[in-house]
C-alpha cells in the first residue's frame, strides 16, 4: 500500500487550469493533499479520510445541464469544506441555494471585497470593516444562499464574494487564493487547513521524498527501469530519486540530440559519472534528431518528432540492456497542466509536451514520473533534499526539446551553433552582473528574420536574436524581468560582434499570460 500522511486534505478538481495551484498552497501550509477529478472523488475520499475538502474552480457553468457535480455524501461527512470560484457556486447548488449567469454577471481580474461579518476562516488575518484585493475570474455567480449560510463579504460585482456556514464549517469564496494575484490568498488557504480543519502543518520535502520512495518500490517491485536525462534539472532529480528507492536497477540513457546548450552535455555526464554511481548511457543523436527535423517548421510537429524520436532510442537502449520495464521521465505539473488535464478533469489544452500523454502501444514499458505533481521551485527543493550540487539544481529551466523550439522556422546545426554562441553570452553576462539567481528563466532566440545591417564598411544581412528573460515562482505565470538599458547594450554589443550570423538584438517584454514563457 503506497505511504501517505494521516493528516490530509482532498482537492476535488473541476477543470480549473489552477487546481494545482491549491494543492501548492496547501503544501506551503505544511499540510500534505492530493487532487482527484471530481468523478472519481468517491474513491480518493475513502483512500485518503481526509481531514478537509477543497472543491476547486472550473471552466462549465453551474447552471448548464450536466454540469459537474460534487459527491453529495461529501456534505455530509462533517468535515470542513471550502469551495473556491465553481467549487462555491457548486456548493451552494447542491445545498439548495441558486446560481445565476449571463452577460452582466461576471468579474474579471483585479477586484476589492469588503469584510462585513466574523467567520473562522479570517480569523487573524481579516477583520469586520477591511477591505482587501482579489482576483476574480467567474462569468456566474451566487444568487440565493442555501440554508444555514450567511454573507461575510462582498464585492462590486458578487454579493456573495465570502459565504460561510459556521457550524458546518462550509465556506464559499467566490475570487481565487491561490493565484499570487490575491496578496492575502495563501494565508487564507492556511487558515482553513490549519485552523478551521486543526492540522498541524508538519508534512514536509523530506516526507514527500520518503512517500515517493515508497511508491516508486511499489510500482516497480524488482523491474528495470531506464530514465532519460535531458540534461535540465528536472530528469537528473528525478534519476537521484529512482535511483535511491531501487538502486542499480536503474540505468540512464543521456541522449545528446544536439540541440543542448553550450558545454551541457559535458556537465551532465561529469555529474552522472563523477558523483553518482548510476550506470549512465550516453547517446550521440545529433545527426538523427537533425535529420529529423530538416524542412519541418511547424512547433507542434517539432514536438511531437522529438518525443517520439527520443522513445525510438530509449527504446532501442533497453533493448541494449537487456530490457527495461519501466521508462522514467521528469515529467513535471506545468507540462502536464498545459498538455492534458493533470487529473483526467475537463481542463484545457495549450501545447503538448515531449514528456507528456503516454507511450507508444507497441512499446512495453510503463511510466514512472516521480515529480508529476510538482513546480520547478519545488523539484530543485526535492533536489536539495536529495543532496544535488547547488550550483546544478539552481539552473534556469531548460526544455525537452531544447534549442528547437528557440528556434522559429526550420532548425539546423549552423542555426543551433549560433544561438549556442548568443546564448552562452547572455547567460554570461547575467552571471557577471549578479542577476542569475533573481531570474527563473532567461534564454536567446533566433527568429526566422533576416535584417539589413553595417558592419565597419560593409552591408550585413543576417539573423535577428531575440533575448527573454522572466520572473516566476512556478512556471505557471510569468512577468519579464526589468533589465537597465546599459545591460541590454552591453548584450546586444557582444552577440553582433562575437556572434557571426547576428546583426541585430532585440528584448521581448510579454508576461505570461498572454504569451507562454517558450516561443514555441
Amino acid at each position: 500500500m503506497t505511504v501517505q500522511p494521516t493528516d490530509s486534505i482532498l482537492i476535488v478538481d473541476f477543470g480549473s487550469q489552477v487546481t494545482q495551484l491549491i494543492a501548492r498552497r496547501v503544501r506551503e501550509a505544511g499540510v500534505y493533499s492530493e487532487i482527484a477529478p471530481f468523478n472519481a472523488a468517491d474513491a480518493a475520499f475513502d483512500r485518503l479520510k481526509p481531514r478537509g475538502i477543497i472543491l476547486s474552480g472550473g471552466p462549465a457553468s453551474v447552471t448548464a445541464e450536466g454540469s459537474p457535480r460534487a459527491p453529495q455524501r461529501f456534505f455530509e461527512a462533517g468535515i470542513p469544506i471550502l469551495g473556491i470560484c465553481y467549487g462555491q457556486q457548486v456548493m451552494c447548488e447542491q445545498l439548495g441555494g441558486k446560481v445565476v449567469g449571463g452577460q452582466g454577471e461576471g468579474e474579471f481580474g483585479r477586484a476589492f471585497i469588503d469584510i462585513e461579518g466574523q467567520s473562522a476562516l479570517f480569523d487573524g488575518l481579516w477583520g469586520a470593516g477591511g477591505r482587501h484585493q482579489v482576483w476574480m475570474s467567474h462569468g456566474d455567480k451566487v444568487a440565493t444562499l442555501p440554508e444555514g449560510f450567511a454573507p461575510v463579504a462582498v464585492s462590486e460585482g458578487a454579493p456573495y464574494a465570502v459565504t460561510s456556514d459556521e457550524a458546518r464549517r462550509f465556506f464559499g469564496i467566490q475570487f481565487h487564493p491561490e493565484v499570487v494575484h490575491t496578496p492575502d490568498g495563501g494565508k487564507l488557504i492556511a487558515n482553513f487547513v490549519r485552523h478551521v480543519c486543526g492540522l498541524a502543518g508538519d508534512w514536509t520535502m523530506a516526507e514527500f521524498r520518503s512517500a515517493k520512495i515508497a511508491e516508486i518500490r511499489e510500482q516497480v517491485g524488482d523491474k528495470r527501469v531506464i530514465c532519460g536525462l535531458s540534461g535540465g534539472v528536472d530528469s537528473a532529480v528525478a534519476a537521484v530519486l529512482i535511483h535511491e528507492a531501487i538502486g542499480d536497477q536503474l540505468t540512464c540513457v543521456f541522449v545528446n540530440h544536439g540541440l543542448m546548450r553550450s558545454g551541457e552535455a559535458e556537465q551532465v555526464v561529469s555529474l552522472f559519472r563523477n558523483s553518482y554511481n548510476i550506470p549512465l548511457v550516453h547517446v550521440d543523436a545529433e545527426a538523427l534528431f537533425l535529420g529529423g527535423l530538416a524542412g519541418v517548421t511547424d512547433p507542434e510537429a517539432k514536438r511531437k518528432f522529438i518525443g517520439k524520436t527520443f522513445i525510438d532510442v530509449f527504446d532501442e537502449e533497453a533493448r541494449k540492456i537487456g530490457g527495461a520495464d519501466f521508462l522514467a521521465q521528469g515529467t513535471l505539473y506545468p507540462d502536464v497542466i498545459e498538455s492534458v488535464s493533470f487529473t483526467g478533469g475537463p481542463s484545457v489544452t495549450i501545447k503538448s509536451h515531449h514528456n507528456v500523454g503516454g507511450l507508444p502501444e507497441r512499446m512495453n514499458m510503463k511510466l514512472v514520473e516521480p515529480l508529476r505533481e510538482l513546480f520547478k521551485d519545488e523539484v530543485r527543493d526535492l533536489g536539495r533534499e536529495l543532496g544535488l550540487p547547488d550550483a546544478f539544481v539552481g539552473r534556469h529551466p531548460f526544455p525537452g526539446p531544447g534549442l528547437a523550439i528557440r528556434i522559429p522556422g526550420e532548425v539546423t546545426k549552423e542555426r543551433c551553433d549560433i544561438l549556442r554562441k548568443a546564448d552562452a553570452i547572455y547567460l554570461e553576462e547575467i552571471r557577471n552582473a549578479g542577476l542569475y539567481d533573481a531570474i527563473w528563466q532567461a534564454f536567446a532566440v533566433l527568429l526566422p528574420v533576416k535584417t539589413v545591417g553595417v558592419m565597419g564598411d560593409g552591408r550585413t544581412y543576417d539573423s535577428v536574436c531575440a533575448l527573454r528573460a522572466v520572473t516566476s515562482t512556478d512556471g505557471m505565470t510569468a512577468d519579464i524581468y526589468p533589465f537597465d538599458a546599459a545591460f541590454l547594450s552591453r548584450v546586444a554589443t557582444r552577440i553582433v560582434n562575437e556572434v557571426q550570423g547576428i546583426n541585430r538584438v532585440t528584448y521581448d517584454y510579454t508576461s505570461k499570460p498572454p504569451g507562454t514563457i517558450e516561443w514555441e
